[in-house]
């Protein structure tokens, strides 16, 4: 049986497939729906074609998860990619499913042997990747929900945003939930002040006194009307900031269990700096397949941390690369950033970096890539950080 190609357009609903033989030529295109029928009809067809490489562009999901564990051999396609091969066939910018499955399907035929599949992963890192994820949605409506209760506070109660060095401290949101107001922060005196600290257990290094003097001089009232109904939501938030402090507490204590589990845990522990929910991040992102990189080169494009050279005649550009993986990239930028504390090999470089008039984040994203290559190098050989290979000179 002849070998066949495959390209899959998407959908939230429905799937539209395209199987193409070696010379071009469409062998088969249907439309199966994104339920258990529909899955099982695309099982037929792919089944029946013998073997078939399949183009999407979906790089994770149901869809993606399906045809890996059925035995497909996967390659996910750049959405920019998928356009840009779609320009070889219409100039006009149409939208056309059985058109755009078509292009993904003879796009693989072309290009199969530089495109990269996706390899079929254990349950333990599909588990920490889905964890690591939701934990950054988490993170960002944690930062997201501290911000809009710092914004309320500011409109009535300027004194209990500006008191500690942030809002979604603990011992920032009992201010709230005890003195919502000015008129009942106004009777806090140093005594009840230093009670207040100790109950909470406050362990920052102003004393009370101080925190008395701030509480005062950013005391302002705002209209009856406009405190009550500010206090009613500034409560409402504080609540909502626990909470998402209580899941991300939650997600922090299982994505370091699961760590602990897999092999590949003590390689990334062994960075300066990076402690499970980093370690536990690189390892998602990574993966556990060794063959998905040839070279250090590949992950730093895959993190967005190689830059995009663009040459045309005597013109020569260098610029950020926006396509990357976002995740992976995150995870090497706070890598980088949290091995300053305990690298001198990295502060050092951090330093240099600075002094030749770099900014902060392009310093950063340099340490970065420089940590990526030693990351490469250790996953590749599976052996952990050695220090003494590092100098502070």
């Amino acid at each position: 049986m002849e070998a066949l190609y495959a390209g899959i357009d998407w959908g939230g609903q429905a799937h539209q497939v395209c199987l193409i033989a070696a010379d071009g030529r469409r062998v088969r295109e249907l439309r199966v729906g994104h339920d258990v029928a529909g899955l099982a009809a695309l099982d037929e067809a792919l089944g029946a074609a013998g073997s078939v490489a399949i183009a999407i562009e979906r790089a994770e999901g149901l869809l993606v998860e399906h045809l890996l564990e059925a035995g497909h051999v996967v390659y996910p396609v750049n959405p920019r990619i998928a356009a840009r091969i779609r320009e070889r066939y219409r100039v006009a910018p149409t939208k056309d499913d059985s058109f755009d499955a078509f292009t993904l399907a003879d796009g693989l035929r072309h290009e199969q042997a530089r495109w990269r599949p996706i390899r079929l992963y254990s349950p333990l890192l599909g588990e920490l990747r889905a964890l690591v994820r939701d934990r950054e949605r988490i993170v960002d409506q944690h930062v997201r929900a501290a911000q809009q209760l710092r914004a309320i506070l500011e409109t009535y109660h300027p004194a209990a945003a500006r008191l500690f060095s942030s809002p979604s401290r603990q011992v920032a949101l009992q201010f709230v939930r005890d003195y919502p107001t000015p008129e009942r922060a106004a009777r806090l005196g140093e005594r009840r002040m230093q009670r207040f600290l100790e109950r909470c257990s406050y362990t920052g290094r102003v004393p009370a006194a101080e925190l008395v003097e701030r509480l005062r001089a950013n005391l302002m009232h705002a209209s009856p009307g406009t405190t009550t109904g500010r206090a009613f939501s500034a409560l409402h938030y504080v609540e909502l900031v626990a909470q998402l402090v209580t899941i991300r507490e939650a997600y922090d204590d299982q994505i370091a269990l699961l760590l602990a589990r897999h092999a590949d845990a003590v390689i990334f522990r062994s960075f300066p700096g990076v402690g499970p929910v980093t370690a536990a991040s690189l390892l998602a992102e990574i993966g556990e397949d060794r063959d998905r990189f040839p070279n250090a080169e590949a992950l730093l494009a895959e993190a967005g941390l190689a830059p995009v050279t663009r040459r045309s005649g005597q013109t020569r550009r260098v610029r950020f690369r926006y396509a990357a993986n976002h995740h992976l990239r995150q995870s090497f930028t706070w890598m980088a950033y949290n091995s300053l504390e305990e690298s001198d090999w990295a502060r050092n470089a951090y330093r240099d970096a600075r002094q030749r008039g770099q900014r902060s984040y392009r310093a950063l994203r340099g340490l970065g890539s420089r940590w990526a290559r030693i990351v490469y190098r250790c996953w590749q050989d599976r052996t952990t950080y050695d220090a003494s290979r590092h100098h502070t000179s």
